[in-house]
């Protein structure tokens, strides 16, 4: 979570998610028709926004290596002036990641890109993402879009990964669905298919061995099972990839089996290992860090605890916690010295313009010397009743910041000790936070991936968690001379 206020992000989703939903009406081009200036101008409207939501474009070495790839395979797709017309950017964000918007916009998060394990696999990712754009299937879903009120249209865009699937989305909680894929429609399965497709034809017409469409997904898929197994969730929730491109084993299939039989057979393993050693893994310190069930930043100075059995999400705009029995989500707004008010514009925010929200009883109290409020509503889902929290916490006399849960009725206490955990942190707790990057090693005479997944900086999971960095199968060991990543301590 980001330091810079969200409202005015909030207010900037929105209008997308209406822009989104009123362009492009005309019929869908070939993907051989060259990108228009109007999907162009459309892209570049986008493009600005897309950054603010995934932490900002990275630059330098890493940002250059992933761009230069994106281009090549864009040039594949029979575009005319591919390489010119693709603007490819490398994000900064914790999660598992890729998309395209019109206009030949193609982004790929620097989480995504650390689980891949050869530049053929970048290649396919970003071929996929092109596929995408040559065929026009954001706009297709954008018309489909059309037809609906905006409430739809954030509807049909995916089911978020801040809430999981509990059953207790409804019209207050959708003010839960103001991540990040709010900026990218869902795909039918169709769509996917063909785009997949599309990206296995780049592959070979550049040389790349077809076959990393499917080793790609394979990973994916053995990172969000692992996922799930270390947080404890019974059901593995896609991570964000996988929900805005569904990722099953028959998928992966898939694209292995259209590989089967084509040309080419370019990796560059080490070439890609190397260009992305010291990349960073997982949280950027100066957006929060997640560690176990503790959420701390060393820029805003706070910290909190997550209640046992839940498990979080970080992002630019806000954390998610995320369990069987509620969601809850920390974030910050406006703030004007009245913590009272402050709740209650929250709970107003919540409703939206569908269902006037208000608290119905608000209290004030402190937590660990921090001025705080706190309100509850009690709201009818249509399904059932469910207990809606706003708990507000004052740091400056022009700062705050909330959490905002929902949990089945009568269930509020849930997220009790969490409300009590917020706190201030100190200097020398904020000098500890230490980014996690990608460290490449070479394989040594005694190595094992035992005694190379004890230097994980992870205090659990650690062989797992090494197996499916690199794309290890459970039996598999290691050869001297192979190249490995490995994630460690390091700024």
């Amino acid at each position: 979570m980001k330091s810079k206020k969200i409202a005015a992000r909030l207010v900037a989703v929105s209008a997308l998610a209406l822009s989104l939903a009123s362009c492009a009406t005309g019929p869908i081009p070939s993907a051989s028709t060259p990108i228009t200036p109007a999907e162009a101008q459309q892209g570049a409207e986008y493009h600005p926004q897309l950054l603010s939501q995934f932490g900002g474009a990275m630059d330098g070495r890493h940002a250059d290596y992933v761009e230069q790839v994106g281009k090549n395979i864009a040039v594949q797709s029979g575009l005319a002036g591919a390489r010119d017309s693709f603007t490819v950017s490398l994000l900064n964000s914790p999660v598992n990641n890729a998309f395209a918007v019109p206009g030949g916009y193609i982004y790929t998060t620097r989480q995504l890109v650390t689980l891949m394990n050869n530049e053929a696999e970048l290649a396919a990712v970003l071929g996929h993402e092109v596929g995408h754009v040559a065929a026009r299937h954001s706009q297709r879903r954008q018309r489909n879009a059309q037809r609906n009120s905006i409430l739809g249209v954030l509807g049909a865009i995916g089911s978020s990964i801040l809430l999981g699937d509990t059953g207790l989305a409804d019209t207050v909680s959708r003010g839960f669905l103001q991540g990040s894929q709010l900026l990218t429609l869902s795909y039918s399965r169709s769509q996917e298919t063909q785009a997949d497709e599309l990206g296995i034809q780049y592959l070979t017409s550049a040389g790349y061995d077809p076959r990393a469409m499917g080793t790609v997904l394979a990973s994916l898929a053995a990172q969000n099972n692992l996922d799930a197994r270390l947080q404890g969730r019974e059901n593995a929730t896609a991570p964000e990839w996988a929900s805005t491109h569904p990722n099953s084993a028959e998928r992966v299939r898939t694209a292995l089996a259209k590989a089967e039989g084509l040309g080419g057979s370019v990796t560059n393993r080490d070439t890609f290992l190397t260009r992305i050693d010291g990349l960073l893994y997982a949280d950027d310190p100066e957006q929060g860090v997640i560690e176990g069930s503790r959420f701390i930043h060393p820029e805003l100075m706070l910290t909190f605890t997550a209640p046992q059995g839940f498990y979080m999400v970080n992002s630019t705009r806000a954390v998610a916690i995320n369990g069987q029995s509620g969601q809850a989500q920390l974030s910050l707004a406006p703030y004007n010295g009245d913590l009272s008010s402050y709740v209650r514009q929250q709970f107003a925010a919540l409703g939206g313009e569908q269902q006037q929200l208000a608290p119905q009883s608000l209290e004030r109290t402190t937590v660990n010397g921090l001025p705080a409020a706190f309100g509850q509503a009690r709201v009818n889902n249509g399904q059932q009743q469910v207990d809606v929290t706003v708990f507000a916490y004052e740091f400056s006399n022009d700062r705050a910041y909330h959490f905002a849960a929902i949990t089945p009725a009568g269930r509020a206490n849930t997220f009790g000790s969490m409300f009590q955990s917020m706190r201030r942190i100190s200097q020398s707790e904020a000098a500890q936070v230490i980014p996690r990057r990608i460290d490449v090693v070479t394989v040594q005479r005694g190595d094992t991936v035992a005694s190379l997944a004890r230097r994980m900086a992870y205090d659990n999971g650690q062989i797992d968690r090494f197996r499916v960095l690199n794309a290890l199968g459970p039996n598999e060991d290691l050869r001297v001379g192979q190249q490995v990543k490995l994630v460690v301590r390091g700024r």
